[in-house]
């Protein structure tokens, strides 16, 4: 679970005041915890800590103390109003000083002394730009050639839009207690959060209904993954069918078909047009072609296919709308529009309302798609984050205004089914679900046909039985799992990541933390 700085208050009230666990007890377990996971994932011989005046400030404290009783070297500098001998060091003598008895030298040799730096500045309640004090400590931070720590989120963050509207730290690792806040899993804030582990603290179980959003980890990706009987076959394991691919555009639906056989489907369609007939053929000669030219041959495959993508490389020209039509027509099965369909929807060719009250649909868009598809709405969502325009989108002020968690919701509420927002990090929206966020992201899956390759793998596990919002973040899972065991960084094709798809599938070994330590809940790469 993820939550946004109001509800990581409100559950923090909760427990302190109904369940009864006292405020001290989740601050000492807070700071011992982030210390702890300082201590293995860095091994400091000394940590200055910088240590506002709220809780956040509070845990640094303890952070600070405990790692003065396992024997590191540690110093202490407030940089907000607050007693030097705070009860919280429990008598430690910890060489605890105020910023404004720091003259320029001494702060840089005080930086220069540490290893690690904490980040205990500012906590999740923080709104708008550090005032000037906290802010000069942030900017004399970005000076420090040592590791960052930050503590729950970097000081200067928004925790819940992401948003950074001041200075704000840029950290190294971030121990956040509890759950990860949101605003750290969204862009601009993401690139300042580095690695990202949350750690267990004490609190009572989390219900859904208490945080915003789900974060799709390793773990609750593979509990979902469809399960095989013994005594199955191809019929009975996912039947997709991929329609798209104009003239010269095969490569989508080649693509899609060969992400959806790596990902267990066990039959697998394409309908395409005469002229990549061969190329379909030589290239996934797996799959089956279906002519669109042949009467009834492709309503026909969409009534015997348990699982339908439409849009890679489609086209939004006469053929393409009749051809759209043909498949929302047809059958009862799921539904995956991607790329051109979606601009077609856009465009008023199909009444997507309408449609999803018979079947369960996925909608999969970009940014670009996304601003199209809600341009005109009278409930265009309005913006959690900021997204630069590709050159295949519109205007940035109408890709801004389609982008981040309210964009997502907003639209799945609008149209009555599942979406799938692809960006950094991708997000999947439904229906009175909270919304999922991806943790595989990377900007090597910035590369085209990517998309049309992420279809195939979610058209695939809704093939195989798995709802059009689960499926959506089991896909997005696997798709960038493949790309980081592909390890081909900014070099990545689509084609790599369809051959390291069976391995993301059938991956045993639990990539949860290397840390080793039991109070780790979560534990996610730095942003790239």
């Amino acid at each position: 679970m993820a939550q946004n700085a109001a509800e990581a208050a409100a559950f923090d009230g909760w427990a302190i005041d109904t369940i009864g666990i006292p405020q001290q007890v989740l601050m000492e377990n807070a700071g011992r915890s982030a210390a702890a996971v300082l201590r293995r994932a860095l091994e400091p011989e000394a940590v200055l800590g910088l240590v506002g005046s709220g809780n956040n400030g509070g845990d640094a404290l303890v952070a600070l103390r405990s790692l003065a009783s396992w024997g590191v070297s540690v110093r202490a500098i407030l940089v907000a109003d607050r007693d030097p001998a705070d009860p919280l060091l429990h008598g430690w003598p910890l060489n605890v000083v105020s910023d404004r008895e720091l003259s320029d030298e001494a702060w840089a040799a005080a930086l220069r002394a540490a290893d690690v730096v904490v980040d205990g500045i500012l906590g999740t309640g923080t709104r708008g730009a550090p005032r000037p004090r906290q802010a000069e400590a942030i900017a004399r931070l970005e000076q420090a050639r040592s590791g960052v720590v930050a503590l729950d989120v970097p000081s200067g963050i928004d925790a819940s839009t992401g948003a950074v509207p001041g200075a704000a730290v840029r950290a190294d690792l971030t121990v956040a207690f509890g759950a990860p806040k949101l605003g750290a899993m969204l862009h601009p804030a993401r690139a300042h959060v580095g690695r990202h582990v949350v750690v267990e603290i004490g609190f009572p179980p989390m219900l859904a209904s208490e945080a915003s959003a789900t974060v799709v980890t390793p773990l609750w990706a593979r509990s979902r993954l469809p399960m095989r009987s013994t005594d199955t076959h191809k019929n009975r394991v996912g039947r997709v069918l991929v329609v798209g691919g104009r003239a010269g555009m095969a490569g989508a639906v080649v693509l899609g078909a060969r992400a959806a056989f790596a990902t267990g489907a066990g039959l697998v369609r394409v309908c395409s047009v005469e002229e990549n007939r061969s190329i379909v053929q030589a290239t996934v000669p797996e799959a089956i072609y279906v002519d669109p030219a042949v009467d009834g041959a492709l309503e026909e495959a969409v009534v015997s296919s348990d699982a339908v993508v439409i849009g890679p490389g489609l086209g939004t020209d006469a053929h393409a709308r009749a051809v759209l039509a043909r498949v929302a027509g047809a059958g009862s099965c799921p539904l995956l529009l991607d790329a051109d369909a979606l601009n077609l929807v856009a465009e008023g060719e199909l009444d997507l309302a309408e449609t999803v009250s018979r079947r369960v649909a996925l909608l999969t868009p970009h940014p670009g798609e996304m601003a199209r598809l809600t341009a005109g709405a009278g409930d265009a969502p309005s913006s959690d984050t900021a997204a630069e325009a590709g050159e295949d989108q519109p205007p940035s002020d109408a890709v801004t205004a389609a982008t981040g968690t309210g964009a997502a919701t907003a639209t799945a509420r609008r149209f009555g089914c599942a979406v799938l927002l692809k960006g950094a990090p991708s997000m999947v929206a439904a229906p009175g679900r909270p919304l999922a966020i991806d943790t595989q992201s990377t900007s090597d899956l910035a590369v085209a046909g990517m998309g049309d390759t992420l279809a195939g793998v979610c058209a695939a596990m809704m093939a195989q039985g798995l709802d059009p919002a689960t499926a959506g973040s089991v896909g997005l899972y696997l798709s960038g799992r493949a790309a980081l065991l592909a390890g081909r960084g900014a070099g990545l094709t689509p084609s790599d990541v369809i051959r390291w798809l069976p391995e993301s599938l059938v991956e045993t070994a639990e990539p949860y933390s290397k840390l080793d330590l039991p109070f780790v809940i979560f534990d996610a790469d730095a942003a790239r």
